[in-house]
């Protein structure tokens, strides 16, 4: 869908162009990427495996974690009704609040994730970024 608004302020402006000017006589820099054989050696360097094992350390005991946590509401709910159903104050019952530990859960793992990323993973990722652009 087409709008007549103007681009924001320092964007680009994605619209179709009325005219195309000749790129041929306007310099576009140009950045020399990676090969894939520089890629291959990154992948197989001991650096990225710690960076591999920092993050599965992290992501895959929390992944587990959390299913079976998951799972064990589901299957409260489904075959242990009675102790879902039990009143904790007023209308508020185990369910609801287990339910609800279940947003929270997941929004903590995503802050810890972010919190982790940005401490253990983000560094050694840039290191790593920085020598291949430099070797590029």
């Amino acid at each position: 869908m087409a709008s007549d608004a103007p681009p924001p302020a320092g964007g680009t402006d994605t619209s179709p162009a009325q005219s195309t000017p000749d790129r041929s006589t306007t310099a576009q820099p140009t950045t020399a990427q990676p090969t894939t054989a520089q890629f291959v050696e990154v992948q197989e360097s001991a650096e990225f495996g710690e960076l591999r094992r920092t993050y599965r350390s992290f992501a895959f005991p929390l992944t587990v974690a959390f299913i079976a946590w998951y799972l064990l509401y589901v299957l409260l709910s489904n075959y242990a009704g009675g102790f879902m159903g039990t009143k904790v104050f007023g209308n508020i019952n185990v369910a609801l609040i287990l339910g609800l530990a279940q947003f929270v859960t997941t929004f903590l793992i995503a802050w810890l994730y972010a919190r982790h990323a940005s401490r253990r993973l983000d560094p050694k990722a840039d290191v790593i970024k920085s020598r291949m652009e430099a070797d590029a």
